[in-house]
């Protein structure tokens, strides 16, 4: 099978969830800029949304690159992780609605925690498809973040009774973790077209 509409649906669906999330963001009333401060909940949970998605985009553009093939688990995978990347908007609303409130805290917490889960059924069953030779198989290696990630959402989800602003600074953290550039791919890509 081939894997363009794959990504190009993909990259639709996430493209989707970025323009709900941001037309949540409702115009105050007023003209004054302290009518914006209102907003500020709201829009540093936008703003930690999209670069959640933003990882998750740059990612899967990564791994799917790698792949040569792909089958009909692959395809079912796939739309596994654009359902839970689907409910950021909800959660992220929830979230900045509530100012950061405990039960829209968890649920964020929850919500990543799949999409965490969700990626790496479809990393494996992209491996599987691919083969143990494969660029990506050689690229993934231990994944120590993948593997970090949802036991720190957990903790996450976890500590929002103790004080939801713990889970919002390893929410943040996590966030951070990623951004740091994965270049495994990148590099095995090009030690291939060396060798």
């Amino acid at each position: 099978m081939n894997k363009n509409r794959l990504e190009a649906f993909s990259d639709g669906v996430l493209a989707i969830v970025i323009t709900i999330m941001v037309l949540e963001i409702k115009v105050p009333h007023g003209d004054k800029w302290s009518d914006l401060q209102i907003l500020t909940p709201v829009f540093l949970s936008y703003v930690l949304s999209f670069i959640y998605i933003g990882i998750y985009w740059n990612n899967h553009h990564h791994m799917m690159h790698t792949a040569t093939k792909i089958s009909g688990k692959v395809l079912w995978a796939n739309l596994h992780l654009l359902f839970w990347l689907s409910m950021i908007p909800f959660s992220t609303g929830w979230m900045g609605e509530n100012n950061f409130g405990a039960a829209p805290m968890a649920l964020y917490g929850v919500v990543l925690f799949m999409s965490a889960v969700a990626y790496k059924i479809l990393q494996t069953t992209l491996l599987r498809c691919q083969g143990q030779n494969s660029i990506l198989a050689k690229a993934v290696g231990n994944d120590k973040k993948g593997l970090i990630s949802p036991l720190l959402y957990l903790m996450a989800i976890a500590s929002t009774w103790v004080h939801p602003m713990i889970a919002g600074v390893i929410y943040v953290l996590v966030a951070l973790m990623w951004l740091i550039p994965d270049l495994r791919i990148e590099k095995i890509i090009e030690a291939d077209k060396t060798a």
